[in-house]
């Protein structure tokens, strides 16, 4: 298994670098890093448009170890959810468990639905991946790629992140499927009719 810094670096690079995009709801980004999340960690200090152009990939490394694995409790799941979770969890923070705590109720597992893993979520999502170890990562995917598609549907400014102008699958799904058992990858065909009703 990789390292979670392994897993850290991956997804900074995943990221890539300074965005700043309109339609983002995260707002400008520097590695996948927000501005409201610099704001959030550096109480009292200035944090505009050109402190987050400034960050650094090491310094996104850090923080996305600490505060998206370290303190989020990552690391007390199963360990082969951890890179799919951790993924989610910067792109979507507490979404990403409460994406898993969905699918937990789904298996008929009690657990409260509230973006935080604490001993319940533990002790059910080890539960799960005992019931399911050779499919419970490829649910969790599948759940995170129907994640996007209901934003978008729901948001149409986020389409372009789902859908490619082409029609294609966007990079939100793209990036759920990095996740996902190729045979659970859907063919352009089914992106496309999912996407058909879209403008």
């Amino acid at each position: 298994m990789k390292t979670v810094r392994q897993l850290a670096e991956e997804i900074v690079a995943r990221e890539g670098g300074f965005v700043n995009d309109p339609d983002d709801p995260g707002g400008v980004t520097n590695f996948g890093v927000t501005i409201h999340t610099l704001r959030r960690l550096r109480p009292g200090q200035r944090i505009g448009v050109e402190e987050v152009r400034q960050l650094t990939r090491e310094e996104a490394i850090e923080i996305y170890i600490e505060h998206y694995f370290t303190r989020p409790r990552i690391a007390e799941l199963p360990e082969p959810l951890w890179a799919t979770v951790f993924d989610m969890q910067v792109n979507a923070g507490a979404n990403a468990v409460r994406i898993l705590q969905r699918l937990l109720v789904q298996m008929g597992i009690e657990v409260a639905v509230d973006g935080v893993i604490g001993p319940q979520t533990i002790a059910a999502t080890h539960r799960a991946y005992e019931m399911a170890p050779g499919h419970l990562v490829d649910a969790y995917g599948i759940a995170r790629r129907d994640y996007y598609y209901a934003i978008a549907d729901q948001r149409p400014a986020s389409r372009k992140f789902a859908r490619r102008r082409n029609g294609g699958k966007g990079g939100w799904i793209t990036r759920a499927e990095e996740f996902i058992s190729p045979r659970f990858h859907l063919s352009d065909a089914q992106h496309r009719a999912r996407v058909a009703a879209w403008q």
